[in-house]
């Protein structure tokens, strides 16, 4: 999201801070929110945080997309999590195995949040296994996002067919870096009347 941009991003764990804050908000934009207030007093500086979940209307109430890294269970590994999340899925057939991705960001400084947005992705589905969608790689729910229409799996699209499928990390990326290019103007992004 940053790349092309004039600055030097780093980690929490490089500026040497401990624990990460606790995901505490209604929504996937308030947890990010919450993130970004906490790094950004921690670290005294600019900060920008992230949270993000799969979106199941086939569950129901019985999903929480704001719980997506947790469903299986807090010490659940990523081979774990997407074994549950194939027999989660199981008795849906066709468009009932629908799925899309929400995804927030937020950025603020010393406390102060500064913007923020939150974004659903494209639809897929979820694969009814992963034998000729794709070996579990990068993040674990990805690896079972399946698109039927390119014949593959969030993880093997190219970046010219997540800008095609209006990939909620694109447009993300689009409104961050609007922001920042705003925020380093001399008049911090204000045009004249």
């Amino acid at each position: 999201m940053l790349e092309g941009l004039p600055l030097s991003p780093v980690t929490p764990g490089r500026l040497g801070l401990g624990a990460a804050p606790q995901e505490m908000g209604d929504t996937h934009e308030a947890i990010a929110r919450s993130k970004a207030q906490d790094w950004s007093r921690a670290a005294s500086a600019l900060t920008i945080a992230s949270d993000g979940g799969l979106v199941l209307p086939a569950l129901g109430s019985g999903w929480d997309s704001r719980h997506t890294h947790r469903f299986a269970g807090p010490a659940a590994d990523d081979a774990q999590r997407l074994r549950g999340l194939l027999d989660v899925m199981r008795p849906y057939r066709g468009t009932e195995r629908e799925a899309s991705w929400v995804e927030a960001v937020a950025i603020a400084d010393r406390g102060e949040v500064l913007a923020s947005w939150e974004l659903r992705g494209a639809t897929g589905v979820i694969a009814e296994s992963l034998v000729g969608t794709a070996q579990p790689t990068g993040f674990w729910a990805f690896s079972a996002w399946y698109f039927p229409q390119l014949g593959k799996t969030y993880n093997q699209l190219s970046p010219e067919e997540r800008e095609a499928l209006q990939d909620h990390w694109v447009r993300l990326r689009v409104l961050v870096q609007r922001f920042f290019l705003g925020y380093a103007s001399p008049d911090g992004g204000r045009e004249d009347p």
